[in-house]
């Protein structure tokens, strides 16, 4: 047995409260990393996500089938011309400050969540005007037919359409909110919360469930619990050890070295989430030297050996795959157009020729390295490229300040960067609507893509009415994609979380993980 399970009991580290009011069902939940932020749409980071779908709700969430599904809104429809939706909120709406919620607060959150999500972006260039008819009803007029104005507000990639007040909704899209009022399932503790250590939620007595059951986001989100603590505690051997204890319920990502030791013990049990997966990225920053130049960035290709991380950071082959398709393995855009190279990496030959042509200068590429997560695969990935002859500079640091970090467009010796890793949904990477999948330069995710043809294919993707027609363009897709190289992948992930054996009814949903529907017995 390793040392970490021998902890059992012991909380070295931080110095946490659990379980001060007395009586009520309490879940202590350790999640993958720190929240950087609570304003879930100024980030993609999904521990804010996970404080959003608390705090916040949506007008649609897609059911356990992928299909859009209503959730705040009640009666909808679309004209016969099929250019305007109308849709009415359900009664008994009301923000955690006891006020209601009328279609003026969805106008806005609409609007400064389409600025920010890639999906919303491109349903913008498509939409004439979103505006509210009166208090409770509200239209989207489009342009020209647009198909996916549901599924874009019913996605749970992150950054999901949360609806705030009008009063935040109005705020800078580039700047954080500051006030946490939303109208979800849970009311966020302010008082209790002790940032960086834990964040507090507690039962929203006041929220109206919709009728149907529960199935992926959509349904009926039922509350069985009275508080729910998410728990910061960046060492994974106390993590674990405090569940054998008895002393959190959750953890959402024990180490993979641990799960055969842990599937033998009856207190505590392994659940996979996210069946889709994740996929592990290498994102690259197109701003500055080297991955300004295509050829260096296509040198990276031929450099990451995906298994290598797959056996570092997973382990057990039960939970993971390589992949080379651009939209991700076992969704319906996977496809192997030009995947050749991932037959022969890595070869560093190939890597040390790209670079030359790319006219690498042998200057710092600056690898920010999150120590709290994918520590294992920075350190792969700096011998890979150190072997390629590329001079790399880790700078460790911890999650919440790789997300600030990689926000910054400053030159790598200013503040800014070359390099981060991080990881994204399988259902994510699968839609080129997605933000990670832009490659809209100033618009798009961190790391800025430039690349017209893949915009013209990303809306070609979207006007195309059949699956068979969307398959076509998304091979097309991937040939120009793995060209110019927006980023590389480490491999695909199906990581079971680790809870308590009396913990029942988490619901698996890709991205987010939510709080209703769980019983403690």
């Amino acid at each position: 047995m390793k040392g970490g399970l021998a902890l059992a009991g012991t909380l070295a580290a931080p110095q946490v409260v659990l379980g001060q009011r007395g009586g009520g069902k309490i879940i202590k939940a350790v999640m993958s990393g720190d929240i950087p932020t609570y304003d879930p749409i100024w980030t993609t980071a999904n521990q804010s996500a996970y404080h959003g779908v608390m705090v916040y709700d949506t007008l649609f969430g897609v059911d356990a089938r992928q299909t859009p599904r209503p959730q705040m809104v009640g009666k909808y429809g679309l004209s016969d011309d099929k250019l305007t939706w109308t849709f009415e909120l359900r009664d008994g709406l009301k923000f955690h400050n006891g006020t209601a919620v009328t279609s003026a607060d969805v106008v806005a959150s609409i609007r400064r969540w389409a600025a920010r999500d890639g999906f919303g972006q491109h349903m913008l260039n498509y939409v004439r005007d979103i505006s509210a008819k009166d208090e409770n009803a509200f239209t989207i007029q489009l342009r020209e037919r647009y198909g996916l104005v549901l599924d874009a507000l019913a996605k749970t990639g992150t950054p999901l359409c949360f609806i705030m007040r009008k009063k935040e909704a109005e705020t800078d899209p580039m700047q954080k909110i500051e006030t946490i009022i939303g109208s979800g399932p849970f009311k966020f503790n302010l008082s209790e919360t002790k940032p960086g250590t834990q964040y507090v939620y507690d039962k929203n007595p006041d929220y109206v469930p919709r009728n149907e059951p529960p199935s992926g986001i959509a349904g009926g989100k039922i509350v069985k619990v009275d508080r729910v603590i998410y728990i910061n505690m960046p060492d994974a051997q106390t993590a674990v050890a405090a569940v054998q204890a008895g002393e959190i319920d959750f953890y959402e990502s024990p180490p993979s070295d641990l799960l055969g030791q842990l599937s033998e013990d009856k207190n505590v049990k392994l659940q996979v989430l996210n069946h889709a997966g994740f996929i592990g990225i290498i994102r690259l920053n197109f701003l500055h030297p080297p991955f300004n130049n295509v050829k260096c960035r296509q040198a990276m290709l031929h450099i990451v050996k995906q298994i290598d991380y797959l056996e570092a950071t997973i382990g057990n082959p039960k939970y993971y795959k390589s992949c080379a398709s651009f939209f991700a393995c076992g969704t319906p855009m996977e496809n192997d157009a030009n995947t050749g190279w991932s037959k022969t990496v890595p070869d560093y030959s190939k890597a040390r020729q790209l670079l030359k042509e790319g006219g690498y200068d042998g200057r710092p590429v600056v690898l920010l390295q999150a120590t709290n997560l994918f520590k294992n695969s920075a350190e792969i990935l700096a011998n890979e490229m150190r072997q390629a002859g590329i001079n790399v500079q880790m700078e460790p640091m911890d999650w919440s300040n790789v997300v600030t970090r990689r926000a910054v467009k400053a030159p790598p010796d200013q503040g800014g960067w070359n390099i981060f890793i991080t990881s994204a949904g399988a259902t994510r990477i699968s839609t080129p609507l997605d933000v990670i999948q832009q490659a809209s330069g100033e618009k798009a995710w961190f790391g800025w893509p430039n690349d017209a043809k893949h915009e013209e294919l990303r809306t070609k993707w979207a006007l195309a009415e059949a699956l068979e027609e969307r398959q076509k363009i998304a091979r097309e897709m991937q040939e120009n994609a793995w060209n110019f190289v927006p980023h590389v992948w480490t491999g695909q992930s199906f990581s079971p979380a680790m809870m308590r054996s009396n913990i029942n009814g988490v619901l698996p949903i890709p991205e987010v993980i939510p709080w209703w529907n769980v019983e403690k017995t």
